[in-house]
């Protein structure tokens, strides 16, 4: 079906189609809701948010549901789940069709599942996509400039996800039984026998943006944050608050306390205690026992193309991270220089298709502070000159005083490019491959797709060195 559209909307002008969009949206969101006979309606469904930390937030949260004995099926960037099955995410998309939302939504009920956990992106919410999802539980994970180039402006981005929460109120009540099934026909003295659905949000109160936010309307209202941050003060929102303290973080894994419970995390990064402690808001809200939430948290050893590390038994570390914005590529340098190592190796590029042009020198100058030798090449230029892109991260490397050709090197071919890097590596040294993460395509002109996996060339390329 999304095929279809796609090539629909090639023979509509597109002067035509810009101004028809937003009822395109809009329409074909109530049909494919309605072809599947409204799914959303039948699950608990957890709606996740933010710039960073969605996809590890959803993952985590799915793990402490299914550590208290529920099902939870999930949409993510990196990964689906339909309760039955889990796959890598070969879409390129975050918040894929809603045809595909939905049907997936189906086959959870179809499943068994008491819970959705569905990654919700601004660019999804601005078509419309979150629109016949009947929400329950709203997560904001933290907010910072992207995709500004596509919204216009930081504050147009902040309210796009805010159009989220002012969903929330448009969603209908659910009632549910003691096992978190959600029974639908229901009449009024049937209601009196079950548990209402309590229509919730749940903030990261370290953000800046909180209080945005928090002023949207909600039944119950959770608040997350670590306690050595910042001091604001939440009282006027009548929040629950959980917060997480004692945070230290190694190249072997996280130890935090939230709530009095100590965790002993086997993520890396101590950005990854803050996505614990959004998961474990999740769960208390929930009314989950906080020994079941530590299970669930502490037996998650990783999520793909986020921080993984590809060990082909060489002498030196390879990590392959999804980040692709500087912040984020900041917090993992972070991360990185808290690991043994000589020297760091990091092989990077940036997106075409005009996204956040103006990132692209910034990613570069990154790099070149950081990193001892930079490898700047092809990502996913979609309709961009793939060349263009390079010379534009390069700049930004070269503004930090890297020299071409000695420790900065352009290589054209990302498979090349990573080679590179692995044969320029000796014992002790630290490899990084960012930008794509557990992604399944590289995506060029004209909207084709070629069939790439950052996890597997690496592993293949390690292979060959011995």
């Amino acid at each position: 079906m999304d095929k279809l559209l796609a090539k629909i909307k090639k023979i509509i002008p597109t002067r035509l189609f810009r101004a028809l969009q937003p009822a395109y949206h809009f329409i074909l969101g109530w049909i494919a809701a309605a072809y599947y006979r409204w799914p959303s309606n039948d699950l608990i469904v957890i709606g996740v948010t933010g710039t960073t930390g969605k996809t590890t937030s959803v993952y985590l949260i799915a793990k402490v549901l299914e550590a208290a004995g529920f099902k939870a099926g999930f949409t993510s960037t990196a990964m689906f789940n339909d309760g039955e099955k889990e796959w890598l995410n070969d879409k390129k998309m975050t918040m894929v069709g809603r045809f595909f939302t939905q049907k997936i939504l189906r086959d959870m009920v179809k499943n068994g599942c008491q819970y959705a956990i569905v990654e919700t992106t601004s660019e999804g919410i601005t078509q419309y996509r979150h629109r016949f999802i009947n929400y329950d539980i709203l997560l904001f994970t933290g907010l910072y400039p992207e995709h500004i180039e596509s919204h216009g402006s930081f504050d147009n981005y902040k309210k796009a996800k805010g159009e989220l929460f002012a969903h929330l109120k448009r969603c209908k009540t659910k009632y549910c039984d003691e096992t978190k099934k959600v029974i639908s026909r229901l009449s009024n003295i049937r209601k009196l026998e079950l548990n209402r659905v309590k229509k919730t949000s749940v903030i990261n109160g370290d953000d800046e943006q909180a209080g945005y936010y928090l002023k949207f309307w909600a039944e119950e209202k959770f608040i997350f944050k670590a306690i050595e941050k910042q001091k604001a003060d939440f009282s006027k929102y009548k929040a629950t608050v959980t917060n997480c303290r004692k945070i230290s973080a190694t190249g072997q894994g996280i130890t935090c306390e939230i709530n009095k419970v100590k965790m002993e995390l086997e993520l890396l990064g101590e950005f990854n205690a803050i996505n614990a402690l959004a998961a474990y808001t999740i769960g208390a809200s929930q009314d989950i026992q906080p020994e079941k939430i530590k299970a669930g948290l502490e037996k998650v050893k990783g999520i793909p193309g986020r921080l993984e590390k590809i060990d082909e038994g060489q002498n030196f570390t390879c990590i392959v991270d999804y980040a692709f914005e500087p912040k984020a590529v900041i917090k993992l340098y972070e991360l990185v220089k808290m690991l043994p190592h000589k020297k760091i190796i990091h092989v990077l590029g940036s997106c075409g298709g005009g996204r956040d042009v103006a990132r692209r020198p910034k990613l570069g100058e990154i790099a070149g502070r950081n990193a001892d030798l930079v490898i700047v090449t092809n990502e996913d230029p979609y309709d961009d000159d793939p060349g263009t892109i390079i010379d534009q991260v390069a700049l930004g490397a070269e503004k930090q005083g890297k020299k071409l050709n000695v420790n900065l090197f352009k290589v054209l071919d990302r498979r090349m490019g990573i080679k590179k890097a692995l044969r320029l590596a000796a014992s002790g040294d630290v490899v990084l491959v960012s930008g794509k993460g557990c992604e399944q395509a590289i995506c060029v002109k004209d909207g084709q797709k070629i069939k790439w996996d950052d996890r597997q060339v690496v592993s293949e390329e390690l292979k060959t060195l011995k």
